[in-house]
């Protein structure tokens, strides 16, 4: 028997499937040991030496797998073909004591039949620089977590925790918020007119440049209407637009985002799946390149749906800052697939995996564009166009672009025209715009930027993301914007008037915002530990992973070199820094002259008005989104020192309202009810809170199925999965076959009693 171990039971459903008897496939469910979660386990003395402990819920497939090995002529392990894969490899090998003579290491970057013999007719050993690598990351990052976040607890607040690659994407959010903050928006007008031909036909053109102010605009619309405007000059010419590369993770999670509106993780496991049921290739790469067969089957597909004029086969070279290890560009197994089934998150992405590739082999797409420059002896005025003579690529797929890359749109067929003809103004319009700030990051935009910056890797940029939202240093979220005055200015027929418009601007959706907590950490980091959060260091760092991997360095040194002076940095923000809480003194009570400051307290974002260290205690008061330590006003925080306070009485008891931790409620009794998103707590009135707490009390009168005198904890409620037990603190199914209602006191314990010992068992 040979024993062939993945990390995914899908993959190994999908392997099991091409090699038949003879072979066992078995799962390891990813990675099987690891550092412990509760200490260092660096022996820093000792070379930086770790010590690994198999996790706790693989002890069994351990078991598992180790009564396998006993029972194999040769083991297979068959994990994923990047660093991360190797270093399981590395660990499931010395956990199950494997040796050289019947163990063997196999890679492939696609699931497919003839992927996985090739792979067993070319085995390896074990790439222990890989391995090495991938320690000297796992290593690196322990010791900053381990040696920053104690800081942090000093320094900042309690529980708050640090990473290499988390914190520098934090700074890069924080940053660019910090940009906005100080952009001034400044205004402008752009003018387009519509003129008439002698033919009859219309022609729309545009002043060429900005106009920076309304007496401008006024003198130059003066100049538009003084005179008859000549064609001057009529110039077309052939362009070319041509296929974006193939697909990198990079890639792939940015247009994703974009087209199909997936977060960063949500497309890595849409497509892990896709790629362990064999549908696409490794999803974690960042090689643009296409192997020969590959473009040969994309060539083939194109020719046969498309037609030969549509074929172009193309190898494209990897730009990206240190890209590793010679991977595919990520691509579909079988070009004659141009669907697949399954849920609609893969169709969806397979789609688009498929279409890219498909159109990265296509031609280009040949345009004409067309300039004509008019003139009245006074004003320059140009007319352009762009019309499409061969779709080439563009019948598949079009790349879409982030707001920061739109281009303004260029209008479609101009109508026949002729230099030295004369054409009459029709009409015109002089709208005023306004200059934008820079974009705040996306997901993708951020993934874009760290794959700039040269940080992180294919395999980190999801994990990254998600970590720091996790820790609550980012929040991702939808932003309503404000309405704005802006001026048009119109004229047809001899006609001209002025109207002020009104449109909503600054609508946010799906962005990334720094949270007080976020940029008070940040800051402080920045402060102490400069050389950790500068891009360029952490890029270098990533660079000296990539030596490792090529054999050009050892790990211990690399660590070495780094810790040594990042540790002498801990010792001095231990004993010297500051205790960081963002303050800022807002202004004084107007009544009182009180000093009001924002900062962080213990469990967040809040106003204070008085001293700390005075006699009389201060008063605190929650600051909740869109509210900021640094946007809050003393106005805004005024306000919120009027909370809580008390609306009145219902059925003879108190209701107020409040802000608390989890945002504004309304307090009746003991009952605490949330006030709806979007609702000013001050402005509530008590009959719109008399409104809540029946709701509240609807919804409470629906969950309760039954409740036992003999014990009032004990509860049969309705929940979001249906009827459960709750007792106490605990929640507990009912079985299918009872009816809730029903339930009486002793079979609900009985149950209860099944399900405590089937948890011990």
């Amino acid at each position: 028997m040979e024993l062939v171990i993945v990390e995914s039971p899908a993959k190994a459903k999908t392997i099991e499937n091409f090699l038949g008897k003879g072979y066992t496939v078995k799962s390891s469910y990813g990675h099987v040991r690891d550092l412990p979660k509760k200490e260092n386990s660096i022996d820093i003395e000792n070379g930086f030496e770790p010590k690994y402990e198999v996790l706790q819920d693989k002890k069994k497939v351990i078991k598992e797998l180790k009564d396998l090995t006993k029972k194999a002529d040769r083991v297979w392990l068959a994990t994923d073909e990047d660093r991360e894969g190797e270093a399981i490899s590395w660990h499931l090998a010395e956990v199950l004591k494997l040796n050289k003579e019947n163990s063997k290491r196999i890679v492939f970057h696609e699931i497919t039949k003839s992927a996985i013999l090739s792979a067993i007719q070319n085995p390896r050993d074990i790439d222990v620089n890989l391995v090495n690598a991938q320690q000297a990351r796992r290593i690196l990052d322990r010791l900053v977590g381990f040696e920053l976040s104690p800081v942090l607890w000093r320094k900042v607040k309690p529980s708050l925790s640090a990473g290499r690659v988390q914190s520098v994407s934090v700074r890069i959010i924080v940053e660019r918020e910090r940009e906005i903050q100080a952009f001034k928006s400044e205004d402008y007008f752009k003018l387009s007119a519509i003129f008439q031909l002698e033919s009859g036909e219309k022609l729309k053109a545009e002043y060429p440049s900005k106009i920076d102010n309304k007496s401008d605009l006024l003198k130059i619309l003066e100049d538009v209407k003084s005179g008859d405007f000549k064609v001057l000059n009529v110039e077309t010419k052939p362009t070319k637009r041509n296929p974006s590369a193939p697909f990198t993770t990079s890639t792939l999670q940015q247009e994703a985002s974009r087209k199909l509106g997936f977060s960063v993780s949500q497309t890595m496991g849409v497509a892990q799946k896709l790629y362990e049921s064999g549908k696409i290739t490794y999803m974690r790469t960042d090689s643009v390149n296409l192997s020969d067969t590959a473009i040969a089957a994309a060539k083939n597909e194109i020719v046969k749906s498309y037609g030969a004029e549509y074929s172009k086969s193309r190898q494209y070279s990897t730009k990206s800052k240190g890209a590793q290890e010679a991977h595919e560009a990520i691509r579909p197994t079988y070009f004659n697939n141009h669907t697949t089934d399954g849920p609609s998150q893969e169709q969806k992405l397979y789609d688009l995996i498929w279409k890219r590739t498909v159109a990265s082999q296509m031609a280009e797409a040949q345009l004409e564009k067309t300039t004509i420059d008019l003139n009245n002896g006074k004003v320059d005025i140009v007319a352009q166009g762009e019309v499409l003579k061969f779709e080439g690529f563009l019948k598949v797929y079009n790349e879409s672009k982030d707001e920061e890359d739109e281009e303004e749109k260029v209008d479609g067929l101009l109508p026949p025209i002729t230099k030295g003809e004369t054409l009459l103004l029709n009409s015109f319009l002089a709208t005023q715009k306004f200059t934008h700030h820079p974009a705040r990051y996306t997901e993708a935009s951020l993934v874009k930027k760290l794959e700039q910056l040269g940080i992180g890797r294919p395999s980190t940029y999801a994990p990254t993301i998600t970590t720091i939202q996790k820790r609550g240093y980012i929040e991702k979220g939808d932003r309503e914007g404000v309405e704005r005055k802006y001026t048009v200015v119109s004229f047809e027929g001899n006609d001209q008037k002025e109207e002020i418009k009104t449109e909503n601007t600054g609508a946010e959706k799906k962005k990334l915002f720094p949270t007080d907590i976020g940029i008070v950490v940040n800051d402080f980091l920045v402060e102490n530990f400069d050389k950790v959060l500068d891009y360029n260091f952490t890029a270098d760092v990533e660079k000296q992973f990539d030596d490792i991997a090529e054999g050009k360095n050892t790990w211990n040194s690399m660590l070495k070199e780094f810790y040594t002076p990042f540790k002498k940095d801990v010792n001095e923000a231990l004993e010297h820094s500051e205790k960081a809480t963002g303050e800022r003194l807002l202004g004084q009570h107007p009544k009182t002259g009180l000093n009001i400051y924002a900062r962080i307290g213990r469990y967040g974002a809040m106003v204070q008005m008085g001293e700390t260290d005075s006699e009389d205690k201060p008063k605190f008061a929650s600051l909740k989104a869109p509210l900021t330590i640094a946007t809050v006003t003393i106005e805004e925080a005024l306000k919120l020192f009027q909370l809580p306070k008390s609306l009145g009485t219902f059925e003879e008891l108190e209701v107020s309202v409040g802000v608390g931790r989890f945002g504004p409620y309304v307090k009746y009794d003991k009952m605490f009810v949330s006030i709806p998103k979007g609702q000013d707590p001050l402005e509530l009135e008590l009959n719109e809170a008399i409104e809540l707490i029946k709701k509240k009390k609807e919804v409470d009168a629906n969950r309760l199925i039954k409740q036992f005198d003999e014990d009032k904890n004990l509860q049969i409620l309705n929940g979001r999965y249906g009827p459960y037990i709750k007792f106490g603190k605990s929640n507990v199914r009912i079985p299918k076959d009872k009816e809730p209602k029903d339930l009486e006191y002793q079979e609900v314990l009985e149950i209860i009693e099944a399900q405590d010992k089937k948890k011990k068992k």
